[in-house]
């Protein structure tokens, strides 16, 4: 049973569809990354899924069963923009959500808060900055003990010593069997934490698998040309290519197969500094939204 299935979402904002049909199957137990440039609808298709603005179209089951107030107890969410309160103390924040919520583990709340350098639970919430603001979320949010962790830019405003942590919270969560699913504009950490992926873009899915299968058997051939109008001699047109970029002298070629043979191709061209490296997620990424605008230039044929 998956954790999460999301099947024809839509929410539409006059003539705009923010969110324009998408379905997700997300199995427990797994770290979900939603990956997408400013604008795509991800924290929209968050927002729909949890029921926290009405969605236009489409239907969201959590572990097989419709949205309901028993759901709130199994699922914890971390919007990007905080809805801490203001006028209230860390402190006084711990004792709301373990009023409000049955699973909620203090000591563990307090233990999160100091690993991740938030002060005094006295401090207002007002007083905090940004990165302390959200540390101050995500350790309340993995404090719930929950099934389901939903969070929008979980590393926002945070150090890079911060940053690395709550990555590891979300990969032992996942190790205990906690479903995660999160967003981030930073791709490396998408790749260090995730399992599986889904590329939005203008409100649709346009890539979704697991990481290491869309990785798996595609690699680059990186070279550099003898001039900037050295000519690739039809290599474009080679079936075991995807695509080939150029940058100036530089030469990049996405191979679907036999890369090795590729390279031998391209040293027979006169490529120099020739490289077989693996496809990264920033590259899939890129792939899958703005080919074109993957690298300076696009070769072309000569």
């Amino acid at each position: 049973m998956n954790a999460l299935s999301i099947a024809g979402l839509r929410k539409n904002y006059g003539n705009l569809a923010a969110v324009d049909g998408i379905d997700l199957e997300i199995p427990q137990g797994c770290v979900f990354g939603l990956l997408g440039p400013n604008g795509a609808g991800k924290s929209t298709t968050f927002k729909c899924a949890l029921g926290l603005i009405r969605a236009s179209a489409g239907r969201v089951l959590f572990a097989g069963a419709p949205f309901s107030p028993a759901v709130l107890e199994r699922v914890a969410y971390v919007p990007e923009r905080s809805v801490l309160y203001d006028w209230m103390s860390v402190g006084e924040h711990i004792g709301y959500m373990q009023h409000s919520f049955a699973g909620f583990d203090p000591a563990r709340a307090r233990e999160l808060l100091a690993q991740l350098g938030v002060g005094s639970e006295k401090t207002k919430v007002r007083a905090l900055s940004k990165g302390m603001r959200t540390a101050t979320a995500v350790a309340l949010a993995f404090a719930r003990r929950v099934d389901l962790l939903v969070l929008d830019e979980p590393t926002s405003g945070l150090d890079p010593v911060n940053q690395r942590s709550v990555l590891n919270l979300i990969i032992n969560e996942a190790a205990q069997g906690t479903t995660v699913v999160f967003s981030s504009h930073q791709i490396g950490q998408v790749e260090r934490a995730a399992e599986r992926i889904a590329v939005m873009q203008s409100g649709r899915i346009v890539l979704e698998g697991v990481v290491d299968d869309l990785k798996a058997g595609r690699k680059i051939v990186e070279g550099i040309l003898p001039s900037d109008d050295f000519s690739v001699n039809g290599l474009a047109g080679d079936a075991r290519i995807g695509r080939i970029e150029r940058n100036g002298r530089i030469l990049r070629a996405f191979v679907i197969e036999e890369p090795d043979e590729v390279a031998t191709r391209m040293n027979a061209l006169g490529a120099q500094g020739l490289r077989v490296v693996d496809l990264s997620l920033e590259d899939i990424f890129l792939d899958a939204v703005a080919p074109k605008a993957a690298t300076a230039s696009v070769v072309e044929e000569r």
